[in-house]
């Protein structure tokens, strides 16, 4: 039995039709169960809940061979250890208690590099790794630069104004990968029942690339001149306040995006093991240019 967390996020909802279609036992815990799509309700269980809360996590895990752990985002959080460290305390106890054997999670580059201990939301989610590997599962921690899809949220502003925002200068070259291949890789691992041991499993995209390549890219694919404008990484910190974030979370996001900028991502050689496949054009092809058409 797979147990999928956050199934109806961007990661889950590319990762849950590959594994039923091959026909893979999948149990899902989601805190909404009418979100799921309709097409596929009947060829899963499901457990409705928080994969925070203990009895939901014991309930789900019973059974259990796979377990994709996927953190959710909580702007609320009072602190970034709390957001993820504390969200996954619970599942580490049921992981130990109902013995699953192997977990795959998401979690950030930067591990060993001289800014990880700085990094906001990455030293938070590397914490979370080294809390469900002491449960002795084997473990396999998809490792992760920038999500492509993480331009998406800035698609109003692309519209308007023919741009999006980066605190990151915008001529330094990082890996991004996109959403789609990070599912396929984590199904690769849910669907094998052979690997063993804990390690990190870098998903780095098929290049390193700029944001102001990403913009040229993005303006040959929509038709319209977009661009890279840098900001200060104050201004960075106070949008992220306006949108409603604590004071806490605001800083981890920041505080990543200067580890970023310091060259966080830049710790791991791109191999035909850690390569993903979708280029940013691939991506805006098949992603962004229809959501900024539609």
């Amino acid at each position: 039995m797979i147990v999928i967390t956050a199934p109806t996020s961007r990661i889950g909802q590319d990762l849950l039709p590959i594994l039923l279609a091959a026909t893979a036992p999948v149990r899902v815990i989601v805190r909404d169960a009418t979100k799921l799509p309709r097409d596929i309700f009947n060829h899963m269980e499901i457990v409705e809940g928080s994969h925070d809360d203990a009895a939901v996590v014991d309930r789900a895990f019973a059974g259990a061979t796979h377990l994709f752990w996927l953190c959710p985002a909580d702007d609320q959080a009072p602190s970034v250890e709390e957001a993820y460290v504390g969200f996954t305390r619970p599942a580490a106890e049921a992981i130990s208690r109902h013995r699953v054997a192997r977990v795959v999670d998401i979690t950030a580059l930067g591990r060993g590099t001289p800014y990880a201990g700085e990094a906001g939301y990455v030293a938070a989610s590397l914490a979370m790794d080294d809390l469900l590997a002491s449960t002795g599962a084997h473990l396999r921690s998809l490792a992760m630069p920038s999500f492509m899809d993480n331009l998406l949220w800035q698609l109003p502003v692309m519209r308007e104004k023919g741009m999006f925002f980066m605190p990151i200068p915008g001529d330094l070259e990082l890996p991004a990968c996109s959403v789609g291949d990070i599912a396929a890789a984590a199904a690769r691992l849910l669907l094998d029942d052979s690997w063993t041991g804990q390690q990190e499993v870098p998903v780095l995209g098929p290049e390193n690339i700029s944001f102001n390549q990403m913009a040229d890219i993005i303006s040959e694919v929509v038709g319209r001149k977009i661009v890279c404008t840098n900001m200060t990484f104050e201004a960075y910190e106070d949008m992220f306040i306006r949108r409603g974030f604590t004071p806490a979370m605001a800083a981890g996001m920041t505080d990543m995006a200067r580890a970023k900028a310091r060259g966080l991502d830049l710790g791991i050689p791109r191999t035909a093991e850690t390569a993903s496949p979708t280029s940013l054009r691939t991506w805006c092809e098949t992603i962004l240019k229809p959501a900024f058409d539609a």
